[in-house]
């Protein structure tokens, strides 16, 4: 290898320790909540095409809450502006971590991920138009094929007892929370009712005071909980879609320790971004998805709803830009970036793996599900959407499951000497030859 070559930067090479540890922690609990996801999705289908499938629509569509305060709101509706605004929040630390110490600190890093998720939100949403606009429809669904479902894409990896390096991990998990806040910025802009200025007022309002309380390292979880159960009503009051302020708490949250002391204080161990994320995530993805996912998820399947699925202009704009917008984007995106930046591939991957982890990306199923329910408040046409996203991430699913399960034993062979650890000293061999190999 020439000086040249060996200066350039390495695309998908191995990660630092202290990364690799802080996404393989947040990846095994998306795993879990993943599967639990999955099972959820099959009991809301079952359930919603059985002759008890009235049950399912009383369930679902119970109102409870106070009124007073304009919560008087169904059980689906809670599942969607409440439980999801918990998912929404520790999706805003594991950002707000990124572009503090992971993959996003620095512009050189942070473009190839940041340039991939982008592209891998245009090219789906511009597609989903045109297909719609050709047919003879409205472009209106133009934004549900933009987010990748992490925790639906890890279950199939699980499922398929697929092993990626940890390399390819990461770049799924940080396309995955780019587009989360691109999702949740568009949920803000375009799906947004009549807006309460004054209730807005005091959602700027607690969250600033939430920030002030975290920049003046004020202890005690009560303040933040009370003041994050403000901002939500508030934001729900004031006409933005209320997981917005469970973005803007957990991109408020600190996500490196405090090791200052002085009179009264301590240092701390773990910082409250993370140490809200760790409580947090396994409620998210084990509780607060699957639940979304059951009140969700449960449409019709007959012949005559799946027909639709490819009949009908908006339906099959959605399944074009999650099947193949989704992997035109990330991969244009990811080569792109690559030759721009005179990146050169981890010699021991090769372009097809880029190209599996685009198609895994397709699965759009819980962001998906939800801008569908807000770009379609017809029942009927939100129904034929919701049928579109279950087609579209099943098929990406399998057609991503064959990709990656060719390279399978490569995988497995990476993973192996990520893992080694023959001095049994808790860091991987591979690591200190690294080190050594350097001095």
């Amino acid at each position: 290898m020439s000086d040249a070559q060996r200066d350039r930067p390495t695309l998908l090479g191995l990660l630092p320790w202290g990364e690799r540890r802080a996404v393989s922690d947040a990846l095994r609990t998306e795993t879990v909540g993943g599967l639990v996801l999955l099972v959820a999705a099959l009991v809301a289908l079952v359930w919603a095409n059985t002759p008890w499938s009235g049950a399912y629509e009383a369930l679902r569509d119970t109102r409870f809450g106070p009124s007073a305060m304009g919560l008087d709101l169904s059980v689906g509706h809670w599942a969607s502006d409440g439980l999801l605004t918990i998912f929404f929040l520790v999706a805003g630390i594991e950002l707000k971590r990124e572009l503090v110490v992971g993959e996003l600190r620095t512009p050189a890093a942070a473009a190839l991920p940041v340039v991939a998720a982008l592209c891998g939100m245009a090219v789906p949403a511009v597609l989903c138009a045109v297909v719609s606009s050709a047919g003879g429809g409205s472009p209106t669904a133009w934004a549900v094929p933009m987010a990748t479902d992490i925790a639906f894409a890890l279950a199939v990896l699980a499922v398929l007892s697929t092993s990626l390096p940890s390399a390819l991990r990461a770049f799924l998990l940080t396309l995955a929370v780019v587009d989360d806040l691109g999702a949740i910025l568009i949920i803000a802009v375009f799906f947004t009712s009549d807006l309460n200025l004054l209730a807005l007022g005091g959602a700027v309002a607690c969250l600033v005071l939430f920030w002030l309380l975290q920049r003046m390292r004020v202890r005690g979880w009560w303040w933040y909980v009370a003041l994050g159960v403000a901002a939500w009503v508030l934001m729900y009051n004031g006409g933005i879609h209320a997981t917005v302020a469970g973005v803007a708490m957990g991109l408020i949250l600190r996500t490196t320790p405090d090791g200052v002391r002085g009179p009264g204080r301590r240092s701390e161990k773990v910082s409250p971004g993370d140490r809200t994320a760790h409580r947090l995530r396994p409620f998210s993805a084990g509780v607060a998805v699957p639940l979304f996912a059951l009140f969700a998820a449960g449409v019709s399947v007959s012949p005559e709803a799946l027909g639709a699925v490819f009949t009908r202009p908006e339906p099959l704009g959605v399944v074009a830009g999650l099947v193949v917008g989704k992997a035109i984007g990330i991969f244009a995106g990811t080569y792109f970036t690559a030759h721009f930046t005179r990146a050169q591939l981890n010699p021991d991957l090769a372009w097809a793996d880029v190209l599996g982890l685009s198609v895994l990306a397709g699965i759009g199923f819980t962001v998906a599900l939800l801008i569908g329910e807000l770009s379609f408040p017809d029942p009927a046409q939100a129904d034929h959407i919701k049928a579109a996203v279950l087609v579209a991430s099943v098929t990406a699913a399998t057609v991503a499951a064959v990709l990656l399960k060719r390279r399978d034993r490569i995988y497995r062979r990476l993973c192996q000497e990520e893992d080694r650890d023959d001095d049994a000293d808790g860091v991987p061999d591979i690591y200190q030859r690294n080190e050594r190999g350097a001095a």
